[in-house]
């Protein structure tokens, strides 16, 4: 088909085709979408791969930060610790308040705080502050992390979604794969004040772009009312739950972990109550689809986040490795998990995401399952193909589970959703965390871990990779029962929240 144009001469006439005809009929607004999207991604990457960076590589350093500061482990501990409680504490509130005032806003306001937090920790001068700033880190992290994923949800149509959230949770993972390696190099040769600067420069890059480049505001309940208290009751439980599992078996722990269930049984009770809640209920009572997918990712973490620190104490102990041999082959996992979550993510905006992740929580069950067969002569080999399936089995999860959670709940609920998947991230952690101290607490006992204890060593790995496999046996279920994903609906109750729309 050709279609006449007229030209600037007198009778002059030209001649094109269809879709020429169509490169010219685009509109402006289309063409800013689309690079809205682009920079909205590129955005995301940058925060997306500067907060796991920073937690990876400080594990790394905290030999050498205890040495400089004359930490016992306790206080020493508490230089991560600290990060993970902030970070949940603060992610659903803040995921609710960027509903409310914009989540651009919010997601600049934490990286600014995030990347001054880290300025800030290349100066501390004492233990006490060293702490407080890593919970002001940990309240920036919870700001990006509450409203990156949300924002990714908002300008990218469920079609293109999965694609996105692939790339943007590849960069989680790059960030996570590359701090042991890259925070090793740069403690040795550059100190560990090294490890926090680095977030300042890539930090000032993504401030630069958002004041920029992004227009957008993304606040579809403007105008609603902030629940403080219910905020307050939610911190204050998840405090508990999570410093709780962190000192089980001891009795202390046993009674923060009672407390915090019983703030959270109170704090359903009051969200039902009120008109605002900082989390709807009726996203976990009345969505089946959000609140299994939810579980899922709890479970999938709760049975995986483990895997590493065990591995490393097995790899370090048993088997002779130093610590950058032990680096190198635990970094098969998340370099594997990279490189399949923007495929399984792009799967899932063709293929029901519940069975993509269902399927990856079925591979991750199964590399369990044999870990379970780990022993002083296991080769290394059979090590770093379990940790290529564990890889492939969290990436094929992951994306597509995050594209069904954000994509089973209204737009106004984004930031919510958004903080709810990274709340189930670090409940999870802690939470595989809590359990494998447990295991060693009753198995190997408080004893320094020597040849003599090795077979108790041993023992507490095969435990906890059996009951890590229940877990994700159980998850399977889980994932596949929650039901197909379908368009919630966009229409907005007018008693619940305003269309602030962008």
């Amino acid at each position: 088909m050709v279609k006449k144009i007229s030209g600037s001469g007198p009778s002059a006439e030209n001649t094109v085709s269809s879709s020429e005809v169509s490169e010219i009929c685009q509109t402006p607004s289309e063409s800013a979408r689309n690079s809205e999207k682009q920079i909205v991604l590129m955005i995301a990457i940058l925060a997306g791969f500067i907060t796991p960076f920073d937690g990876s590589a400080v594990n790394i350093a905290l030999p050498t930060i205890g040495a400089e500061f004359h930490m016992d482990a306790i206080s020493l501990s508490w230089v991560a610790t600290a990060y993970l409680l902030s970070s949940a504490v603060f992610l659903v509130p803040f995921g609710k308040i960027a509903d409310i005032y914009g989540r651009k806003k919010v997601f600049l306001y934490g990286i600014t705080i995030f990347s001054l937090a880290s300025l800030a920790m290349t100066m501390v001068p004492s233990t006490e502050m060293l702490i407080a700033i890593r919970v002001v880190q940990g309240l920036g992290s919870a700001m990006i992390f509450g409203t990156g994923v949300a924002i990714v949800t908002s300008v990218y149509p469920p079609g293109e979604r999965g694609k996105a959230l692939g790339i943007y949770i590849t960069a989680v993972y790059i960030g996570l794969s590359t701090g042991p390696f890259l925070g090793g190099i740069m403690t040795q040769h550059l100190g560990w004040r090294s490890i926090f600067f680095v977030n300042v420069p890539i930090g000032m890059a993504a401030i630069l772009l958002i004041l920029w480049k992004l227009k957008g505001e993304w606040a579809e309940c403007r105008g609603e009312k902030f629940d403080l208290t219910g905020s307050i009751i939610y911190g204050l439980a998840v405090v508990s739950v999570m410093y709780g599992f962190s000192l089980l078996p001891n009795i202390n722990g046993t009674f923060l972990l009672a407390a915090g269930i019983i703030g959270a049984i109170i704090f359903i009770l009051y969200e039902k109550s009120i008109r605002f809640p900082v989390l709807d209920m009726n996203l976990l009572t009345k969505n089946r689809v959000f609140a299994l997918s939810n579980l899922s990712a709890l479970i999938n973490y709760s049975a995986t986040y483990a895997v590493t620190f065990l591995l490393s104490l097995d790899l370090q102990y048993t088997k002779g490795f130093t610590p950058e041999h032990a680096g190198l082959i635990l970094v098969a996992q998340p370099i594997f998990q990279a490189m399949v979550s923007p495929i399984a993510g792009r799967f899932s905006d063709s293929i029901e995401p519940r069975l993509i992740a269902s399927a990856g929580m079925a591979l991750t069950a199964t590399g369990l399952f044999f870990l379970t067969f780990v022993s002083e002569t296991t080769a290394i080999w059979y090590i770093v193909c379990i940790l290529v399936l564990l890889g492939i089995g969290f990436g094929f999860f992951s994306s597509p589970n995050t594209n069904v959670i954000m994509s089973s709940v209204d737009k106004r609920f984004y930031g919510v959703a958004s903080g709810m998947n990274g709340t189930m991230r670090l409940l999870g952690q802690m939470l595989s965390m809590g359990i494998a101290m447990m295991i060693f607490a009753v198995v190997t006992g408080p004893v320094e871990i020597t040849p003599e204890y090795y077979p108790q060593f041993i023992a507490s790995l095969h435990y906890a990779f059996m009951l890590f496999t229940i877990f994700c046996i159980v998850g399977i279920f889980a994932s596949l029962v929650r039901g197909k994903a379908t368009p919630p609906n966009q229409s907005h109750d007018p008693g619940s929240c305003q269309n602030g729309g962008k």
